[in-house]
């Protein structure tokens, strides 16, 4: 018989019934019943004491842990043999645990209870929204610059970092007038982003950084990183004067070169010669030198007489030469001045592609001031006339014909110049004539624009289709009906 009730029992260590064992012994004693969860809105994660903040969905695993791990020292007392979620409103703030425990009692009996814990759901702001919501989020910034009037290196850029996803730990990216900032909220994405930089234009940097809050008692610092990244202000297209030093260890190369691509080293190669030469960063600032013209000096010329030069006898100690360029001697005269008589004589790498009566863009040494320190020690005789840079087509057939498009990064400029559409035309054209810069950027199909065969009338450079890639995006009605398709 039970001691208590005297209702008739197996017998046990308590000599009770279970319900007289229930009334006399709380196993669940000391364990809270109620408790509070911090979520933050913004982000949608919840606090993992004590600063951690963690994604979790409602009744995963996850939640389940961190809720456990609220009462845990309160646990040891008991043996936990089951956990779980009873359902609740999404909506409600409120989590509720059912928890099954065993603990031994009196004389050695083994009593198991069921019990419940409701947790309220209380909102907090995370760190990180808060320094958002504050306008004080980011803590490292990366400044590129280039001192240059075009845009053509920052147009390459921003294709090379759409397409190894460099973008995606950008807080922020801000246009301003001769370059960009990219804010991050970690010193680590920063310097993963000027290491970047570094590997694929010339460029030097340098950093400093700002104390913002200490923490004396827990020794903490907190800075704002700074990095400054300037590019070579040198791009393609154009014409450049070298020191006499530096084109004699380039394998006595000409002075005057003109620049066919910007990579990861400035690629020069010599009109008169075809002779090419690379360099990099640390080559250029050890050894500076400056454009001679800006790209709005580029003159149009029309070609009177060309002959091409098969075979050049090369100087003593020279370096290797273009096999892509054809070296031909040129007469040509202004579109200006096609009412004289007056003609240039000029040597240029573009024989593969210029015929006579052809068009084709250039600058004019032999009418100008060169204002460069290098230049003015130059014989006069070493000078060239005319210095021709690249064929013209017709800009607007070409842009009418264009069936590609590239990307864009999400930016905030400060104005937009009636210029930049100008430039990132050239950009533009660079790709269609240039195959090893293309090779870097990813070209999207223009599907509003009719395929047609690879070249123009008028013999223009084209991107063929099997360098472009499909679109992909997902269509505004992806849950159509049955058979409806979801990607187009």
């Amino acid at each position: 018989l039970c001691c208590q009730c005297g209702v008739p029992i197996p017998p046990n260590p308590a000599n009770m019934c279970v319900g007289c064992l229930r009334a006399q012994v709380d196993i669940t004693e000391g364990i809270p019943k109620q408790g509070t969860v911090h979520f933050c809105k913004q982000c949608e994660r919840y606090l993992q004491p004590p600063g951690t903040w963690i994604h979790c969905a409602l009744e995963s695993r996850e939640l389940l842990a961190l809720c456990l791990k609220k009462i845990k020292a309160s646990l040891s007392k008991v043996r936990l043999i089951d956990a779980g979620f009873i359902w609740t409103e999404p909506h409600s703030k409120r989590l509720k645990l059912k928890l099954t425990v065993q603990k031994e009692v009196i004389n050695g009996a083994v009593l198991q209870q069921v019990f419940v814990v409701e947790y309220v759901v209380q909102s907090q702001m995370c760190e990180d929204c808060h320094r958002i919501e504050a306008k004080d989020f980011w803590k490292a910034v990366v400044q590129v610059r280039q001192k240059t009037l075009h845009k053509k290196t920052f147009y390459y850029l921003e294709q090379l970092i759409l397409k190894h996803r460099l973008h995606q730990n950008t807080l922020r990216i801000k246009e301003i007038h001769d370059g960009l900032d990219f804010y991050y909220s970690s010193k680590q994405h920063a310097q993963k982003m000027v290491d970047f930089l570094q590997s694929t234009v010339p460029s030097r940097s340098k950093s400093s950084q700002r104390l913002i809050s200490h923490d004396i008692h827990s020794n903490v610092y907190n800075y704002k990183s700074t990095f400054s990244v300037e590019i070579v202000p040198i791009c393609k297209d154009n014409v450049v004067c070298l020191s006499p030093k530096l084109a004699q260890s380039l394998g006595n190369m000409s002075q005057i070169c003109v620049c066919i691509r910007v990579t990861s080293t400035i690629h020069l190669i010599d009109p008169r010669t075809l002779q090419i030469a690379e360099i990099d960063g640390n080559t250029y600032w050890r050894h500076p030198f400056h454009s001679l013209f800006h790209p709005k000096q580029l003159e149009e010329f029309i070609i009177m007489d060309i002959n091409r030069v098969h075979e050049k006898r090369k100087g003593a100690g020279a370096g290797a030469r273009s096999n892509k360029h054809t070296l031909a001697e040129a007469w040509v005269r202004k579109t200006s001045e096609l009412d004289t008589d007056h003609q240039y004589f000029c040597c240029t790498h573009l024989g593969h592609i210029l015929n006579p009566g052809d068009l084709v863009l250039g600058f004019d040494l032999a009418n100008c001031n060169l204002n460069d320190e290098f230049a003015n020690k130059m014989n006069p005789q070493h000078i060239p006339d005319v210095v021709l840079i690249k064929k013209s087509y017709d800009r607007s057939k070409r842009q009418r014909r264009r069936n590609w498009k590239l990307k864009e990064l999400e930016r905030d400029r400060e104005a937009t110049d009636t210029d930049d559409e100008r430039q990132y035309q050239d950009f533009l054209e660079d790709l269609e004539e240039d195959e090893t810069i293309r090779k870097n950027v990813n070209i999207y199909r223009n599907a509003d624009i009719p395929v047609e065969s690879d070249t123009d009338d008028d013999g223009a450079p084209r991107i063929s289709l099997a360098e472009m890639l499909e679109d992909l995006h997902i269509s505004e009605d992806a849950t159509g009906g049955e058979g409806a398709e979801m990607l187009t």
